[in-house]
């Protein structure tokens, strides 16, 4: 039997290191990490990094990849504007509700006033009065990082306010939708929130007037079930993930493998889910023309 074969079959040990052969020796202490530059972000694709400035002023649109980052419901209502167009629209008394006094660790309230802090929200929606290519709307924006953007009694109550303005104004509503869904905290209180939503869409369509979605990445769930998909149009951001359940939760129930590309939304373009997925630099100038040909107040003076 030769030396290799006998070493392949566990009878011979292999060879140690020659005599005078160096090993390398871990250095001690914690090992070095890769230094953040301050002030940077990276692309979530690509790992590009950009000075958090520049990437603000590309609307958060990576160049590189086209990768759309996650933009907060504030930077939206300035997006979206004309310039010194924008009205915040503060609502002060929505108020909160804990109907399960809800405590998974740390208690709903908590989980709140945590949010409230770290987005400068007082709740899921932002809402503001603007005009966009010079045609009046009312704007209601979700943020995702306000408890995943999820539906409870306070938010369902801006929206259903964000809907009674544009009545009462005569203009359009436009929601930038994105969201995990119905706010588990709240129970049976958050799924009303869907019906309560869709009865100002309802009475906006009563009053003639456009309502346009935009789905940014996530929509989920209970807000993909009810207002986010009621526009007279609706569009979404290039690659941005739609549906109701996730997709593994459908695999699971299914017992089947799911479509390539499934719930993103070029999949619901193509299968007349969506009516257009446009890049956030142009969405814009979208909205323009579809206002323009909807009506819904005309250009402002």
């Amino acid at each position: 039997m030769g030396t290799l074969a006998a070493m392949d079959r566990g009878l011979i040990p292999p060879p140690g290191p020659r005599r005078g052969a160096s090993r390398r020796v871990p250095a001690p202490g914690p090992r070095p990490q890769p230094v953040v530059p301050a002030g940077t972000v990276s692309c979530k694709r690509c790992h590009q990094r950009f000075v958090a400035d520049r990437y603000d002023r590309m609307l958060r649109v990576c160049p590189h990849c086209g990768h759309h980052g996650t933009v907060g419901a504030a930077q939206r209502l300035v997006q979206l504007a004309d310039s010194e167009s924008l009205a915040r629209i503060k609502l002060d008394d929505l108020g909160d509700r804990d109907p399960l006094s809800f405590d998974d660790g740390v208690p709903y309230p908590q989980r709140v006033t945590e949010a409230r802090s770290r987005t400068g929200l007082s709740e899921t929606f932002a809402l503001g009065r603007a005009a966009i290519g010079g045609h009046p709307a009312v704007l209601a924006c979700m943020d995702f990082g306000f408890l995943g953007g999820s539906l409870g009694s306070a938010a369902g109550e801006s929206f259903a306010r964000a809907c009674e303005i544009a009545v009462a104004e005569r203009c359009a509503l436009i929601a930038v939708c994105t969201s995990g869904g119905a706010r588990m905290q709240e129970g049976i209180a958050s799924l009303a929130q869907m019906a309560r939503c869709t009865a100002g869409v309802s009475a906006v369509s009563a009053a003639g007037l456009p309502y346009i979605t935009v789905l940014a990445d996530p929509c989920y769930g209970g807000v993909t079930a009810s207002f986010a998909v009621q526009g007279d149009v609706i569009i979404a951001e290039p690659l941005a993930r739609i549906g109701f359940a996730g997709g593994r939760v459908i695999e699971q129930a299914t017992h089947d493998k799911l479509p390539d590309g499934f719930q993103t939304a070029e999949f619901l373009l193509q299968h007349g889910m969506v009516d257009a997925v446009v890049p956030r630099p142009q969405l814009r100038g979208v909205l323009t023309v579809l206002l323009a040909a909807l009506g819904g107040g005309g250009p402002t003076a």
